[in-house]
């Protein structure tokens, strides 16, 4: 049995040494990903996920691997692999926001500031997780994510194996267990240089979405729950959209119905559940960037990117915050998927008058004047830009940053630090040093 303390989320190269020694390979670590689901008790708090809606279970303090197989514990395993990626999400917008300049850093905490200036031995020496405290300064999401992958393709392959009798519900459960681990996928992929999944050797950007694209399908197929074979829909039309199949990421953004949004729920239960974008701006531990401060459409304040100038300094004694204030609470949720994001990627792939009527679509949203296509100079360019603010902390803008090409600031940041060179995400030292597929 492994038990792993809930505060041993991101153990350094020593615990992972001693783990290796013991001959439990700990999977998000790329030692074969054979963890044992005893995790499943110890990592998560009870009441780790607001999923009374999906299944009410009981979440036990130890379980044996072979235990899990027990269909009476399949609500436990739906609950904890949603719960696991709720953390890594919890944890990648903040990140994101960092080193994409949607913040800035208002704090002295080096472990914060190195990811201010995209430093690449520091980035590449963590692999990051769940948020411990409100006034965390740590950052990174491999680990979360990785765990949250494992867990959910894991329990997936179990359940698929018991009884239909046994487990009420379960081709739905499959097909969220499916979905999300199709979005941790994504989130891999899109956002790193290069991928390596349970100890396998290293996978281009493109082959981790095209693994992303077969379990929204498998979601679609099985889920009977509407809001997740949208949810698939719109992963479904993002990672055709990231691989140039533009015809076919419209024809799946289509099939979104409007309105529909799925999120990540925060809740005051936990700290682990604590909305992290808002606690980290609450502490004034990090200001809105430069570039996000008084936008402007139609000669108001833009309302899809929400601030304020506090006049007051951060926790450095020195940079003046500008709070965001999208998210105005620790319970506040973060948008997964969207039919907002669905118009946007319609938008893209297929230009034209069609972008500017699915771009108008979202801009109803937040009654803001409508785009005339008469007055638009360059599309794509508009497109990105309602994008930027549209998904302002969201978690998207790194990525767009990535798979648009669009570069990242040079020069020297807030703090008169220089700006590391920078693309996308390397792989970490933790999956570079525990993955014998891999060389430095």
């Amino acid at each position: 049995m492994i038990i792993l303390r809930s505060d041993q989320t991101n153990p350094d190269k020593h615990e992972v040494r001693d783990m290796q020694r013991s001959k439990k390979n700990i999977g998000w670590r790329g030692r074969g990903h054979r963890i044992s689901m005893a995790i499943i008790g110890s990592v998560l708090l009870t009441g780790a996920l607001a999923c009374d809606s999906l299944l009410d279970v009981e979440i036990p303090g130890q379980v044996e691997d072979s235990a899990l197989n027990d269909p009476a514990l399949a609500g436990t395993m739906l609950v904890s692999a949603l719960g696991e990626f709720e953390c890594a999400f919890n944890s990648l917008v903040p990140t994101n926001a960092f080193l994409s300049g949607e913040f800035i850093s208002s704090n002295f905490f080096l472990t914060s500031n190195t990811w201010g200036w995209r430093g690449d031995p520091e980035i590449r020496g963590t692999g990051g997780s769940c948020p411990s405290s409100r006034a965390t300064a740590s950052y990174g999401y491999y680990t979360p994510f990785q765990r949250a992958r494992f867990l959910a393709e894991d329990s997936a392959r179990r359940i698929a194996d018991m009884d239909d009798a046994a487990v009420p519900d379960k081709s739905n459960i499959l097909g969220t267990l499916n979905a999300y681990a199709g979005y941790s996928l994504v989130h891999l992929g899109e956002n790193f240089c290069s991928m390596a999944i349970d100890n396998g050797p290293q996978m281009t950007p493109a082959a981790v979405l095209a693994l992303a694209l077969a379990r929204f399908t498998t979601a679609i197929s099985l889920a009977s729950d509407a809001s997740i074979v949208n949810m698939a829909h719109v992963g479904r039309a993002r990672v055709h959209l990231d691989l140039g199949n533009l015809s076919e990421a419209a024809a799946e953004a289509d099939l979104v119905p409007a309105g529909f949004v799925r999120n990540a729920e925060f809740s005051s239960a936990n700290l682990r559940r604590e909305n992290s974008t808002f606690n980290r701006t609450e502490s004034l531990y990090l200001s809105v960037g430069y570039d996000w401060r008084d936008l402007m459409v139609a000669g108001a304040p833009d309302p899809r990117v929400p601030m304020e100038n506090t006049n007051a300094v951060g926790q450095d004694g020195t940079e003046i915050v500008w709070k965001q204030l999208k998210y105005t609470s620790s319970t506040d949720p973060i948008p997964i998927a969207s039919w907002k994001e669905a118009q946007l990627i319609i938008a893209e792939a297929r230009l034209g008058q069609a972008a500017i009527d699915a771009m108008n679509n979202v801009r109803d949203l937040h009654s803001i004047p409508h785009l005339v296509l008469s007055e638009v100079t360059d599309m794509q360019a508009t497109i990105l830009e309602e994008r930027r603010r549209t998904f302002f902390l969201e978690g998207q803008r790194h990525s767009d940053m990535v798979q648009r090409g669009i570069p990242f600031p040079q020069g020297v940041n807030n703090r008169g630090e220089t700006f590391q060179p920078y693309t996308c995400m390397p792989l970490p030292d933790v999956e570079m040093d525990n993955n014998t597929n891999l060389t430095s």
